[in-house]
């Protein structure tokens, strides 16, 4: 147990944190118009009444 403690454990904290720096970091090197975040003026909820019967299909 204390193999895992001393030496695994540390490592995958390492290997979680440097993934989660290379994801973030990746930005960088995206075009300009992808890095930015997705539109949501068009998002649309839908008809009122096609979501009035999913809710009460059950």
């Amino acid at each position: 147990m204390a193999i895992f403690r001393q030496y695994i454990a540390p490592l995958i904290a390492v290997l979680i944190f440097t993934l989660a720096l290379v994801a973030v970091s990746a930005r960088i090197f995206l075009p300009s118009d992808m890095a930015a975040p997705a539109p949501i003026e068009n998002v649309s909820m839908g008809n009122s009444e096609q979501l009035t019967d999913l809710i009460t299909d059950n």
